[in-house]
């Protein structure tokens, strides 16, 4: 989970572990790039406006690391641009903030169905 705002970060990490999901949380890309547990997660979660790099390109960078994990972006921005540029890039889940918790979870669901073996817990 990568998300720069601290309350909203702590709430979506809140949910996921009640869900049963083992859940790593950074403030930003650089963050969650820097920590080598990040290699082969399961499951990303990441906001596209981060401060610094974007989550566009942290997901990049860790697709050039061989991280194949489904993506999860989420964002205040719900253009069609926005959409029309995930889906280029190969990211299928998409959150619109605000979300539910219920969303959040139903959505990391579906991505981890993609994945050999199904969902995860």
């Amino acid at each position: 989970l990568v998300e720069d705002d601290e309350g909203l970060r702590a709430a979506l990490k809140r949910v996921l572990r009640a869900w049963g999901f083992e859940t790593k949380a950074f403030a930003s890309a650089e963050d969650a790039l820097a920590d080598n547990g990040l290699d082969w997660p399961d499951c990303l979660v990441v906001d596209l406006n981060l401060p610094a790099m974007s989550g566009l390109d942290l997901v990049d960078r860790l697709r050039q690391r061989g991280v194949t994990a489904p993506a999860v972006m989420i964002s205040a921005q719900d253009e069609a641009r926005v959409r029309d540029e995930l889906r280029r890039r190969g990211i299928r889940h998409f959150l619109p903030k605000p979300f539910l918790g219920s969303a959040l979870v139903r959505t990391v669901d579906a991505a981890l169905a993609e994945r050999p073996g199904g969902h995860l817990p």
